[in-house]
């Protein structure tokens, strides 16, 4: 793969991979400062980019809370196995590297079904005896949760993080609800869950910039991204007791980069960052 406007000989393509049709992990890669992406993919990002100049804080938001979230649950909760649903391209502080600095023997499986981020996957994760990458529809919790090589490495009857950064805002339809519910159930009470999605603040400046990526995404050839409200969002966890997202917030979601920031906020946030949000919950 190349960050290269040149087109790729068929022999440079990964197998299962079109790159006629564009990819969200690619796109998100690019956000990100990324290489692995094709002509058809930086085509969508450019029109993101034109009519929000500013959407890239939407993903540095979005890896931004996974990581803080991902250290809060490896340093201050005894949970030592994690189940990361759309884990996306390599990146650097992928789950497996936070959670195994704190706890080597830590393990991780990641689902995804992208062919590109498969193969990166396992070509990162060979060595790595205790992370795994599964292929599945994250969309599908029952193909998930039964997948062997999931029920191979993580033990439903003892507490799991579950990370759904990032993909649920993908699911087209009324029932992202019903998604979570199915994989929250599987959980054993004592388990997290951490979320980041696309947001609609509800205030008309910021709504308008939502509507605006929204557009793009769901029209053109990816079909997807909704952004939804903080009442659609917390729906989307039933069953969890919301952390609170700061010292001084009572318990709920938050816009990504104030959740548990590192430290005081010297510039202020732009209204693209302030369009995705994150939440951690609690199996009670």
């Amino acid at each position: 793969m190349t960050g290269s406007s040149s087109p790729l000989s068929p022999s440079q393509v990964p197998v299962g991979v079109d790159p006629n049709r564009p990819s969200i992990a690619r796109i998100y890669d690019g956000f990100l400062g990324g290489s692995h992406h094709y002509e058809v993919d930086r085509a969508v990002m450019e029109k993101i980019s034109t009519a929000v100049p500013e959407a890239v804080h939407i993903a540095r938001g979005n890896r931004g809370f996974h990581n803080r979230a991902l250290r809060m649950l490896a340093s201050q909760t005894d949970i030592r196995q994690f189940l990361d649903c759309g884990s996306g391209l390599p990146t650097a502080e992928n789950t497996h590297q936070i959670v195994q600095r704190y706890h080597r023997d830590a393990h991780v499986v990641y689902v995804d079904n992208d062919p590109v981020v498969l193969a990166h996957g396992r070509a990162l994760l060979e060595d790595n005896d205790f992370t795994h990458m599964v292929e599945a529809d994250i969309f599908e919790p029952r193909a998930v949760l039964q997948h062997e090589t999931v029920r191979e490495y993580i033990d439903f009857s003892e507490p799991v993080a579950l990370l759904h950064i990032g993909t649920m805002h993908h699911y087209e339809g009324d029932g992202a609800v019903e998604v979570m519910r199915e994989y929250i159930d599987a959980l054993a009470p004592g388990s997290y869950v951490a979320m980041a999605h696309f947001y609609d603040p509800e205030v008309p400046e910021l709504t308008a910039v939502a509507k605006r990526i929204e557009e793009i995404l769901v029209s053109g050839p990816l079909g997807a991204g909704r952004f939804r409200t903080r009442a659609e969002i917390e729906a989307m966890l039933p069953g969890l007791e919301l952390l609170p997202p700061s010292r001084t917030d009572g318990p709920g979601l938050s816009v990504a980069d104030e959740w548990w920031q590192d430290g005081p906020r010297l510039k202020p946030l732009s209204d693209a960052a302030r369009c995705v949000a994150g939440v951690v919950g609690r199996k009670v």
